[in-house]
């Protein structure tokens, strides 16, 4: 039996040293988001596609069926993350990684030589969260929670500082248990505070770096005091089974994540244009998380860890440039507005993965017209309903509000009078890639011909 993996190993175990053994039986090391390996031995692995390997990981863990639907397999390396589609051959695809890397990213070639993707067991970006809060299978709940809480803890899901607060005491009730005055202390909790809460929010270190980090205007760091007071506010149902307990807290957990309008998204690199900034007209790029979901669109600060921009599908037109002398572009329109005018604002993401982005978007536009046709109830949260909800995204401080003021986009008006003298080159293009044959809040302007390229 020869050991197959399409993670980083041992010489002698990765697919560079055991392809020539394709017709022998071969192990298949498949990743949880816990970092669990499920271990697949199977024939003629070069021929096996994903749905058949996505099978044989249900019937390992012993998931119900509705597994099918809730997850995918995913090839995932620190440069790139692709969601496998069921009639993909995960082997063909892993030996193609190089290829994928040249064409989707900016790696070295010395990155790209030394790349390979793992095989993980993950949510499909595909499945309607309101169908999570119905699923009773409790392997199924923990799953979706694991992943849910590593995107929290990897700042991958940017959350407010109570939010993440009161997912961090949901995590310290399942893996403590109830709250115990006499055990569960302060400084219990600073010991293994980045186990409940997001890293980068737990800051340790010299007060002097403290004190230049606040005076940088930084977010301060998170305390255990916070998440001690949520800890002990956990409600405890009486005479209840720890079955129905845990099921209650991975409910709750993945309820309070679905209040993030980029849980359960796609996330793709890139960068945006920095404002011009000082006297001598300072430029540059900021590194951005560019996250796609069924509901839209969110541009993260991939070192801030908060949401530059979030627009629903309902709100932008977009398209995908990549002239031949120029980066792939992932262009976002949006209605916005400069000095007290009502403008179209474009924002540029540079990005070998626009392609992709591009793609998705328009997947998931297309997947939610489907869907609404076939079912009478709404597919996505489009806009929060409750007041909860409202009061959340409206927090003038919140990770969640979009700091238009951060980003540099191109601004224009219907009469073509310019504002900053530059217009996409392809403008039109923008107007025919948006959302089609549904109630939509965004109002596209066409822009005169005449627009000088600046």
């Amino acid at each position: 039996v020869t050991e197959f993996c399409f993670c980083p190993c041992q010489p002698g175990s990765c697919y560079y040293y055991s392809s020539f053994l394709s017709a022998l039986a071969q192990d298949v090391l498949v990743y949880l988001v816990d970092d669990t390996v499920v271990r697949l031995t199977m024939d003629n692995l070069p021929s096996v596609t994903a749905h058949e390997l996505h099978r044989m990981v249900l019937d390992v863990l012993k998931l119900p069926e509705c597994a099918l639907e809730i997850f995918s397999l995913w090839l995932i390396s620190p440069f790139l993350e692709v969601q496998l589609k069921p009639k993909h051959q995960p082997y063909k695809i892993c030996r193609q990684w190089q290829e994928l890397l040249f064409r989707f990213t900016g790696c070295s070639v010395d990155e790209i030589m030394e790349d390979e993707p793992s095989l993980q067991f993950r949510r499909n970006i595909f499945f309607l969260r309101r169908k999570e809060l119905q699923i009773q299978d409790e392997d199924v709940l923990r799953l979706l929670y694991e992943e849910a809480k590593y995107n929290i803890l990897e700042g991958r899901y940017p959350c407010d500082q109570a939010d993440c607060d009161a997912l961090g005491a949901l995590v310290c009730r399942i893996n403590l248990g109830p709250y115990n005055p006499q055990q569960h202390t302060a400084s219990f909790l600073k010991e293994k505070l980045d186990c409940f809460l997001p890293s980068h929010l737990c800051h340790r270190g010299h007060k002097l770096f403290a004190s230049l980090r606040k005076r940088a205007g930084s977010r301060r760091p998170i305390s255990e005091q916070g998440l001690l007071r949520a800890f002990r506010e956990v409600p405890e149902a009486e005479a209840c089974e720890e079955h129905t307990t845990l099921l209650r807290l991975y409910h709750g957990y993945l309820q309070k994540c679905h209040e993030l309008p980029y849980y359960g998204c796609a996330f793709f690199f890139g960068e945006i244009d920095k404002p011009v900034q000082g006297l001598l007209h300072r430029t540059g790029r900021k590194a951005v998380t560019v996250a796609i979901s069924l509901e839209g669109v969110y541009i993260m600060d991939s070192k801030e860890k908060d949401v530059l921009l979030g627009l629903r599908f309902q709100e932008l037109s977009w398209d995908h440039t990549f002239p031949s002398e120029e980066e792939h572009i992932l262009w976002l329109e949006f209605d916005g507005e400069t000095e007290g005018r009502q403008v179209n604002k474009l924002l540029k993401v540079y990005s070998k993965q626009a392609e992709l982005m591009s793609s998705l978007i328009e997947y998931c536009i297309e997947l939610n017209a489907s869907t609404r046709a076939l079912d009478s109830e709404p597919t996505t949260a489009a806009v929060p309903t409750s007041d909860q909800q409202l009061a959340k995204i409206q927090r003038q401080s919140s990770v969640l509000c979009s700091r238009i003021q951060r980003l540099a986009t191109i601004d224009y008006v219907e009469e073509g009078k310019e504002i900053k003298r530059v217009k996409p080159r392809r403008t039109t293009s923008f107007f025919g890639r948006q959302l089609s044959n549904a109630p939509t809040s965004y109002s596209a302007v066409r822009a005169a011909e005449n627009l000088e390229q600046g």
